[in-house]
């Protein structure tokens, strides 16, 4: 006979550990270090990652000139090209514009630093006899003084240097033009493919949802461009009246550096301020700066929240975190990009049942293309007929 199994003790779970005191903290880490890790990421490919963002914010803001283009029979690919000539020409008469200001101040800044150097002369003169105790100690017994280094003459970059980088900048304007012109051609099917990627949600109420924000996000551009061009026209004003030279161009200078909140009236006052060393002499020198001042607090404090609206605004620390960090990232594409985005997330954090009636026709179509494309893609095939 054989003997009978023993039968198998009875297996004890291991004791559960004690909780730590930081698990609640632990989705908040993970999040912290994705951010950290996104952020680097977007610092390293910034070369191509700046234009794609830069060439996706522009076709939100250019939103209204695409569905103008629909209501008119253009073709999708007719309509995006158009928008995206319009948009070259544009830029491309901007630059022109900013060229003779540019090339004035290379030319006036000889001039400028005549005049601060003979305020430093001025200036050391006066507290020449504030010498230290230790410095006429060393003449009296015969030391002489260091000489100071002369200063690295750097210059302007040279011809070498704009060869050099010109093939990066059209590699980065061409993609800028590729995603512009693709997201405008096929926006319609792109926003129903995120509809179809997000669990959870209706694919149509998606799609309102990046409609309404794609509303508010040109709005606010437009708004912004309005007033950005009334305090152009007022500087040039204020300028022609004090008779700087090139006034008008100085006001599209004040209108283009106004899009950069915070950090482009700076540039723009300490701008106007060798401009104006340059062309006056003693406190009328400061006249220009001070005039855009006055204007630009105009605007900033009453015309602004005025007529971009309360449904519009955000948060100061909002505005300026995320001008700071978008510089920071992409230098100026990331202080241009950054309160379209910011408006843009504000908007789709909404979640709100929106009405349907205005989305278009070709975003109705878009969505049920994508859905029967989901539905039936899996699961069609060809059927095999019976045997023989």
């Amino acid at each position: 006979m054989s003997a009978e199994p023993t039968p198998a003790a009875p297996r004890i779970p291991p004791p559960a550990p004690p909780d730590s005191p930081l698990r609640p903290y632990m989705p908040l880490a993970v999040v912290f270090l994705a951010l950290v890790a996104l952020m680097v990421v977007m610092e390293q490919a910034e070369s191509i990652l700046s234009p794609i963002v830069l060439g996706m914010v522009t076709g939100i803001v250019l939103s209204p000139l695409s569905e103008l283009w629909e209501r008119w029979g253009f073709p999708p690919a007719a309509g995006a090209l158009a928008s995206l000539v319009l948009t070259l020409v544009a830029a491309a008469l901007l630059i022109l514009l900013v060229q003779p200001v540019a090339a004035r101040l290379v030319a006036q800044a000889p001039k400028v630093l005549a005049d601060m150097q003979d305020t430093v002369d001025s200036v050391s003169t006066r507290l020449r006899s504030l010498r230290t105790a230790s410095e006429v100690v060393a003449e009296a017994l015969g030391g002489e003084p260091t000489p100071s280094p002369a200063p690295a003459n750097e210059g302007l970059p040279s011809v070498t240097d704009a060869i050099l980088l010109a093939p990066a900048v059209v590699a980065q304007a061409t993609v800028f033009a590729g995603v512009l012109f693709f997201f405008l051609m096929s926006r319609h099917e792109l926003y129903a493919g995120i509809g179809q990627l997000l669990p959870g949600t209706e694919t149509v109420q998606i799609v309102a949802r990046l409609r309404r924000a794609e509303r508010h996000v040109a709005r606010y551009f437009l708004t912004v461009s309005l007033v950005n061009i009334g305090l152009g026209l007022g500087t040039a004003a204020a300028l022609r009246l004090m008779g700087l030279p090139d006034a008008e161009l100085w006001g599209v200078v004040a209108m283009l550096f106004n899009f950069i909140v915070y950090l482009g009236p700076v540039i723009v006052v300490l701008c106007l301020t060798v401009a104006g060393v340059a062309a006056f002499d003693g406190a009328l020198s400061l006249a220009p700066a001070a005039a855009f001042l006055a204007l630009n607090f105009i605007e900033g404090q009453f015309i602004t929240p005025t007529f971009v609206g309360r449904q519009m605004q955000l948060n100061p620390l909002v505005v300026f975190v995320a001008l700071v960090v978008g510089m920071w990232l992409w230098g100026a594409v990331g202080g241009i990009v950054a309160l379209p985005i910011a408006v843009w997330a504000r908007v789709m954090r909404d979640d709100r049942e929106l009405s349907l009636a205005r989305l278009p026709d070709n975003a109705i179509a878009a969505v049920i293309h994508e859905e029967a494309g989901s539905k039936s893609g899996p699961t069609s095939g060809p059927t095999s007929g019976p045997p023989a």
